[in-house]
């Protein structure tokens, strides 16, 4: 009986250890690659409203995770007739804000070490930027998160840290009366691939459970108006 009890432990452990290995953020994971030629969008410019634009955000390691948001500095899409045709944006680093912590000194310690060189390095690059290279409108409309619908497949270079990469994710995209709203759904990027090395397993082999999941998880949403 004992033997019996000890394997029935032995295989709960390892179910959990792997449902922890095997977490991390919600969402679709974002094809990337080098970065691509970019061109300028023709069409009318529709500034970016900042109040209305935000970038979600969700960390995750195991046993716990954050979320939170990103401001945007400034931005613009470029809208030729009932289509966007282009887009660039400067994402303000320093206006990272967790929300989950309701704990004030908890939070500004977390804020404070995403904005820290562990990780994003904000005196030394306060901003990171987004410019499309290709917009392209689905064939056909496609479910996506939460009940959204997806009519555009959207490419552009973000560069962080100095890092420029192709990023491509789905969107849904509407112009109505002189106003366009972007919303994307969940998805995720690899930070190491911008050179986010704090708690990766990708640079560290020897954190345990100590490391942080590679994938952060994102989701957009712009406003800009004519």
């Amino acid at each position: 009986m004992r033997k019996t009890n000890n394997l029935v432990l032995f295989l709960m452990a390892a179910l959990v250890s792997l449902a922890v290995s095997s977490c991390g953020p919600q969402g679709d994971k974002a094809a990337t690659g080098d970065a691509m030629t970019e061109g300028d969008a023709k069409g009318v410019v529709y500034q970016a409203d900042n109040a209305a634009s935000i970038i979600e955000w969700e960390g995750t390691k195991p046993g716990g995770s954050h979320n939170g948001t990103i401001g945007l500095l400034n931005g613009a899409l470029t809208v030729d007739g009932a289509e966007v045709t282009g887009g660039e944006f400067v994402i303000d680093m320093k206006s990272i804000v967790c929300i989950d912590l309701t704990d004030p000194e908890y939070n500004a310690k977390l804020v404070g070490h995403l904005l820290s060189p562990d990780f994003f390095a904000v005196d030394s690059f306060p901003t990171a930027r987004f410019k499309t290279t290709l917009i392209e409108k689905l064939d056909q409309p496609e479910n996506g998160d939460n009940g959204m619908v997806y009519t555009h497949a959207i490419t552009g270079n973000l560069t962080l840290k100095e890092v420029t990469r192709s990023v491509s994710f789905k969107a849904a995209i509407a112009v109505e009366q002189g106003v366009v709203k972007a919303t994307t759904g969940r998805f995720t990027i690899d930070r190491s691939e911008w050179n986010v090395k704090y708690g990766s397993r990708k640079f560290f082999d020897n954190l345990k459970d100590k490391f942080i999941y590679d994938e952060i998880g994102l989701k957009i949403s712009l406003t800009a108006r004519q």
